[in-house]
């Protein structure tokens, strides 16, 4: 089976189609692309990656904010977009060429009752700067920072140079978000350790993918900075708390934590 999925990515490199969201999300249309990966292309949208729809449907709100860094295809992004609506605004953070050209169709094709897409082409990381940046041989969904990356990249196709912005540094260019979602395959303890103002000032509702490797640091650095954490892939309740993160966390500032499970419960 594992051959034959690696046959058929080989085979189906880089086509793209144009499929929509589920209801909830505005039946938006969104243009995917076999490079992310062939469950893009044969899966339901639904299917794809459920717990991370999930967080969207349990974070945002109409007329939100929304950040998306390591947007990939876009589908936080578009998901975002539904649920914020027009007076909502969605930022996509993406630094591999590919995929942003991809995100700018998508962002084309949008109706007016959906949030304004900006798509942005850079990386994220501690610091401002060019980083050498891997694109993954399977799904360039599996990207990442040279550093860093995982298994699950099957090689290194080529290294680009890219820019990387930092959390701190948006803020003074950016409206400040009400949600991030954060996937940056394994940079995640490095993003947020030098973004204190993002942390304590904008202090937005996050949904990151953490690697095991990350998690007692990414644990130190978000309850340090008074958020609570749960389990991305469980309703958000009053006792749900997690004391280790995740590997899909959602963390709120323990301020607004009312806010997301009171919502959650009444679901």
């Amino acid at each position: 089976m594992r051959q034959l999925r690696i046959f058929l990515e080989r085979m189906m490199r880089d086509q793209v189609r144009r499929r929509r969201m589920p209801k909830e999300f505005g039946g938006l249309p969104i243009m995917v692309s076999t490079a992310g990966g062939l469950r893009y292309f044969f899966k339901p949208i639904s299917q794809i990656d459920p717990d991370l729809l999930s967080a969207a449907r349990m974070l945002i709100r109409k007329g939100d904010t929304v950040w998306d860094i390591g947007a990939n295809i876009g589908l936080f992004t578009v998901a975002a977009a539904g649920l914020a609506g027009s007076k909502g605004r969605i930022v996509a953070f993406e630094p591999d060429t590919s995929l942003v050209a991809l995100l700018r169709r998508t962002a084309s094709l949008q109706p007016s009752e959906a949030a304004e897409l900006m798509i942005i082409p850079a990386g994220m990381a501690g610091e401002i700067g060019f980083r050498s940046f891997a694109i993954a041989s399977r799904a360039r969904a599996s990207n990442a920072l040279a550093e860093y990356g995982n298994s699950q990249t099957g090689g290194v196709r080529e290294l680009q140079t890219i820019v990387c912005l930092s959390l701190d540094e948006c803020l003074k260019l950016l409206p400040s978000p009400d949600v991030v979602k954060i996937d940056v395959e394994g940079a995640e303890a490095e993003l947020l350790d030098g973004s204190s103002r993002f942390l304590s000032e904008a202090r937005p509702a996050l949904a990151i993918e953490v690697a095991p490797r990350n998690s007692v640091e990414i644990g130190r650095i978000l309850v340090g900075s008074g958020y609570r954490l749960f389990d991305g892939a469980r309703p958000l309740l009053p006792d749900s708390d997690i004391e280790t993160p995740a590997w899909n966390t959602i963390a709120v500032p323990a301020e607004k934590a009312g806010r997301f499970i009171q919502s959650q419960s009444n679901m």
